[in-house]
């Protein structure tokens, strides 16, 4: 049992079959690798049982059952109640599947407030609701900072305000937008807000009440998880909403009503595998029993920040060396108002160039928009080429960072 204080990166890594490949994945805010303990439910699920979960037999309501545990744990990790949160696909489904639940609550004319820094998922089906006669108003990056500035939503904002869609971490920049003085903004208007939480989740507890969202997203194949995303709603937004699901689905049936189809049962079955991974970290990092499931995440988040700002802070010292290097937003790490993800452009060169060199040394970065066309393109950068991206998550290590600087070092001295 680790004492320190600190994360005990080997015991981590352990945890990770796919780190000892020998790669060094720094691309984990496009997916993160998955623990073992989420692998082994989802072989356990798919081999033992492979059957339409609740129905009256026994393996059918032990399916059943495993599949609400996956759903209990995720709304404590949020700190939501287990029928305020429905599990889809995609965080992009979800959002899409969500804006036409919408859709039939508002009238031509209302207006809905996206913004040019987000993931098209939470962006793309707002805009689309034009199509149904209403206004959409753009809240735009301060061209300076490549930030919102939370005082320039002030004029977007109106009585005809609906809705608001917000980010809570850029993908590009690692920015930690101010989500909760944002929210009471539009409450004040009464409107809604809408939050991409899938580059913060990886990183920070959530909080959705703390923060009173009234929908909140985010993706489980970048918690470690399976590739499914939850979104959250608080429970008279998910009555008042118009089921998307089959005709004879009750509009009072939660858990179905934004649920298209059948579900991914293997996969569903594997969501409680993340619980119990972290439920392993505590375990090896903690003396001190904790009953409760969201009092145990908080503390893990806690050693997993704290390894993440080191990392950062060693990546950060690098890229301050090099001139060449022009980082997209902050340059500081460990105060909680960044994540370990970072995007830059070398001068003179195009982004698309690095990884392929990096590859060759068994180093995974990536490049381009990452689906934050519009925000790649207010920054003045060719959205096609885009940017560099390096993300980290708590199972890298400061070795691997050190191998990470030093390719790029060679990569950027090798002449173009």
């Amino acid at each position: 049992m680790a004492q320190t204080g600190e994360l005990d990166i080997d015991f981590v890594r352990g945890e990770f079959p796919a780190l000892a490949s020998g790669w060094a994945f720094f691309e984990n805010a496009g997916g993160s690798q998955v623990a073992r303990p989420v692998i082994e439910r989802m072989r356990r699920f798919a081999s033992q049982m492979r059957v339409q979960p609740g129905y009256p037999y026994g393996v059918s309501a032990q399916a059943a059952d495993e599949l609400a545990e996956g759903q209990k744990a995720l709304a404590a990790m949020i700190n939501a109640q287990p029928d305020e949160i429905v599990i889809g696909p995609s965080t992009t489904l979800n959002v899409y599947v969500l804006s036409h639940a919408l859709v039939p609550l508002f009238a031509k004319g209302d207006e809905v407030i996206v913004t040019n820094l987000d993931h098209e998922a939470n962006n793309g089906a707002w805009r689309r609701l034009a199509e149904f006669g209403l206004t959409v108003r753009e809240w735009r990056i301060d061209a300076k900072t490549g930030e919102l500035e939370i005082d320039a939503l002030d004029s977007l904002l109106s009585g005809r305000t609906r809705l608001v869609a917000v980010t809570h971490c850029s993908n590009i920049t690692g920015s930690v937008n101010d989500v909760a003085a944002i929210g009471r903004k539009v409450h004040d208007v009464g409107a809604l807000l809408c939050i991409d939480g899938v580059s913060f989740a990886p990183h920070s507890l959530p909080d959705v009440k703390a923060l009173d969202a009234d929908f909140y997203l985010f993706s489980l194949y970048k918690l470690f998880g399976p590739h499914l995303a939850v979104l959250y709603a608080k429970r008279e937004h998910l009555l008042g909403v118009k089921g998307q699901n089959h005709f004879f689905i009750p509009e009072d049936d939660l858990a179905r009503k934004l649920k298209l189809g059948g579900a991914q049962f293997e996969a569903s079955g594997a969501v409680i595998g993340i619980a119990e991974y972290f439920d392993a970290l505590d375990a090896h990092h903690f003396e001190r029993p904790e009953n409760d499931r969201r009092a145990r995440l908080e503390r893990v988040y806690g050693l997993t920040l704290g390894h993440e700002a080191r990392l950062s802070a060693r990546f950060l010292a690098f890229v301050a060396s090099r001139p060449e290097i022009h980082l997209i937003g902050r340059n500081d790490a460990g105060d909680g108002t960044r994540a370990p993800t970072f995007s830059f452009t070398v001068e003179g060169r195009r982004s698309a160039a690095f990884p392929p060199l990096l590859s060759h040394q068994k180093i995974g970065i990536s490049s381009g928009n990452f689906y934050a066309y519009r925000y790649v393109e207010a920054l003045g950068l060719e959205p096609e080429d885009g940017v560099v991206r390096v993300s980290l998550v708590h199972y890298n290590s400061l070795a691997e960072v050190d191998r990470l600087i030093a390719a790029l070092e060679a990569a950027i001295d090798r002449p173009s």
